[in-house]
């Protein structure tokens, strides 16, 4: 697949997952506001995984008079909606990460900088539903973080540094 193609991809994703959102809030009888339209836009045009903070700072880009109380919210909505993840690697921090279309993923977090890596390992899949079957145990879902370092010192550290900043 070209780059372009891929960007079309997951532009048309955004606004699928758009869609689905107004038609989660019209069913819970809420209205659909500027704001709360313009937070779901840039928060599925970003890519990762995103704090109420990193939000709010690029929120405010489009509209600097949307306050952290409204994103907050809408964030809520978002994950009571489906189309968002809540996740917390131990760091206190609540981040967000859209749902996605593609296979289940894990991630690995490096306790020095932060980063958070995703990865999807088709032997580990496998691992767990023999272990589910062999133990008689239906999964519905899992989550698979490893805690550790970056092996390549330097560019961690300037990932600390810059997340200092």
């Amino acid at each position: 697949m070209t780059a372009e193609k891929s960007r079309e991809a997951e532009e048309q994703m955004a606004r699928d997952k758009e869609k689905a959102f107004q038609e989660f809030i019209q069913a819970k009888g809420l209205k659909t506001t500027r704001q709360r339209n313009t937070i779901v836009s840039v928060f599925f045009g970003l890519r990762g995984h995103i704090s109420v903070e990193e939000l709010l700072r690029e929120v405010k880009k489009v509209n600097p008079r949307i306050g952290y109380a409204t994103v907050y919210r809408t964030l809520h909505l978002l994950v009571e909606s489906g189309l968002v993840e809540e996740r917390r690697f131990g760091d206190g921090l609540a981040r967000y990460e859209g749902r996605s279309e593609v296979e289940h993923h894990d991630h690995m977090i490096c306790l020095q900088c932060g980063q958070i890596f995703e990865f999807y390992n088709p032997h580990l899949e496998a691992m767990q539903e023999k272990l589910a079957h062999d133990h008689k145990f239906k999964i519905y879902r899992h989550r698979l973080e490893l805690y550790g370092s970056c092996e390549d010192f330097d560019s961690c550290q300037r990932r600390q540094r810059k997340a200092a900043d």
